[in-house]
């Protein structure tokens, strides 16, 4: 399934146009080592450096690979990433692979992964909740019995409406380039990030028919939350 116009392609689930806005705003918002730290810094705060090294690892919507890079950088070895756009997955030069293809249908074996990783991919979904339940229910099926899910995304906490507030400002988006580059991308994946972001309950019951939820945070304008697999 091919993502239906522009405001429904994510950084991490779409094929790249010669000019894309969005890519080239996530571009000027953070260069690409910036990712990596952040990504990093996440991956820590949700108790990655707990996990065995050799854990079979896979990161939905991966994108350019930014989420395998940080993993490598714990110490992880077997990690696979999985995107929709093929020049994107091009982009990654790592030590792991990416897979081309939809998360809606993981080409993965039953009960053969321990960790799945997504980092911004489900908001950029184009049906809530229908398409969110079908990912959640393809991670659970392909995660082991003990397997966990780590789902970051965005969240309408008080900070991301403060963002939200300034992204609106002309002055302030004259004054930081980073607020601009922010405000165009929520430009052009609004259709999708504001129907996520509307609908914060749907979402939440999404994840726990998946997964029994470890750990839930919301901060800085994100969910943080990690799950176990539930039994049939």
């Amino acid at each position: 399934m091919q993502p239906d116009n522009i405001e429904q392609r994510s950084r991490a689930g779409r094929s790249r146009l010669p000019a894309d806005p969005w890519e080239d705003a996530y571009l000027r918002f953070e260069t690409p080592e910036e990712e990596i730290r952040k990504f990093i810094g996440r991956l820590k705060f949700m108790g990655a450096m707990k996990w065995q090294r050799n854990a079979k690892i896979v990161e939905l919507f991966c994108g350019r690979g930014s989420g395998l890079l940080a993993l490598h950088r714990l110490g992880f070895s077997q990690v696979e990433g999985i995107d929709l756009s093929p020049a994107l997955a091009a982009e990654y030069a790592g030590p792991g692979k990416i897979l081309v293809g939809d998360c809606r249908q993981l080409p993965f074996e039953n009960a053969s992964k321990d960790v799945l990783i997504v980092q911004g991919g489900l908001h950029h979904l184009p049906m809530l909740p229908e398409d969110v339940d079908q990912v959640l229910a393809e991670a659970r099926r392909v995660v082991t019995d003990d397997g966990l899910l780590l789902v970051i995304e965005p969240w309408l906490t008080p900070f991301l409406s403060l963002v939200h507030g300034l992204c609106r400002s002309r002055i302030v988006r004259v004054l930081s380039p980073k607020i601009d580059a922010l405000a165009t991308m929520t430009h052009y994946e609004r259709k999708t990030y504001e129907q996520w972001l509307s609908q914060p309950r749907l979402v939440l019951d999404s994840l726990a028919k998946a997964f029994r939820c470890e750990r839930c945070h919301f901060r800085w304008g994100k969910i943080y939350f990690a799950g176990r697999k539930r039994s049939c």
